[in-house]
C-alpha cells in the first residue's frame, strides 16, 4: 500500500495543473508566510498537557477528552474541512486504519471548524467509524496553537472557488487549523505530534501506529 503522503503528492500534482496560475500563485505565498512566521513551531508537542475539550460530534452528542482518555490513549487529528480534498484523502486514510488504532485500545476523533451538519455528511460520504468533532470559532485549535487566520487573498480565493467557509465555519470563515495529529497518553500529555503548516503533507497513518505501539 502507498503511503498517504506518496496519494497526497500525487493529487496535489494532477491538481495543480488545473489551478490558473495567479491563483496557485496567491496559495504559495500564502503557505510560504504561514511557513516562515513559525506558528507550527510554537504549537503543542511531545512532553505538553493535552488541552482538555468538550466538543460535538456529528451526530449530536458531547465527546469531552476526559471521557476518551478514561478508556485509553487517544489519537486527536485537527483538519480544515469537508471543503479541503487533501483532509478528504486524509481522513479516508485513517478509516482504512481504524481497526488497528482501536486493536491498539486507542480512540481517534478529528476536528475541524465546520458545522456538525458538513461533519456528518463527510462521515456518511466516507463511512467514518470514528467520531468527528466541530470547533466551532476553532477556541479548541487556539489552545493547541494551531488556530490561524487566512491571509486577504487567499480568503478571497477561497471564495470564488465555492468554498463558502462563512457558511461551513458558522461565522468564522477566516480561521483555520493548522493540520495536526497528536497522540494523547491516558495521563493528558502528548507523547507523539505532528504539526505542519503545509496542508497537503499529513501524519502517516503508520507512524501514528508505531506511536500507539511505543505507549509504555
Amino acid at each position: 500500500m502507498s503511503s498517504l503522503n506518496t496519494e497526497l503528492r500525487a493529487f496535489y500534482q494532477a491538481r495543480r495543473q488545473q489551478i490558473p496560475a495567479e491563483i496557485r500563485e496567491v496559495m504559495r505565498r500564502a503557505g510560504q508566510e504561514l511557513a516562515d512566521s513559525g506558528q507550527a513551531d510554537r504549537a503543542l508537542t511531545v512532553g505538553d498537557r493535552a488541552p482538555r475539550f468538550r466538543l460535538p460530534s456529528a451526530t449530536g452528542r458531547t465527546v469531552a477528552l476526559d471521557d476518551l482518555l478514561a478508556t485509553g490513549p487517544v489519537v486527536l487529528t485537527f483538519y480544515r474541512g469537508a471543503w479541503c480534498p487533501y483532509c478528504n484523502i486524509t481522513l479516508r486514510a485513517l478509516q482504512q486504519h481504524h481497526a488497528e488504532i482501536t486493536a491498539r485500545g486507542a480512540r481517534l476523533v478529528a476536528v475541524s471548524p465546520q458545522i456538525p451538519d458538513e461533519s456528518l455528511s463527510l462521515t456518511e460520504k466516507h463511512g467514518l467509524a470514528f467520531d468527528v468533532l466541530s470547533d466551532i470559532g476553532s477556541d479548541t485549535a487556539k489552545q493547541y496553537g494551531l488556530a490561524f487566520d487566512l491571509p486577504d487573498d487567499l480568503a478571497a480565493v477561497y471564495d470564488k472557488l465555492g468554498f463558502d467557509l462563512q457558511r461551513v465555519n458558522d461565522g468564522h470563515p477566516r480561521t483555520l487549523p493548522l493540520p495536526a495529529t497528536y497522540v494523547i497518553d491516558r495521563a493528558g500529555t502528548i507523547r507523539w505530534a505532528f504539526v505542519n503548516s503545509d496542508y497537503t503533507s499529513r501524519a502517516e497513518p503508520a507512524d501514528i501506529i508505531a506511536a500507539l505501539d511505543a505507549l509504555d
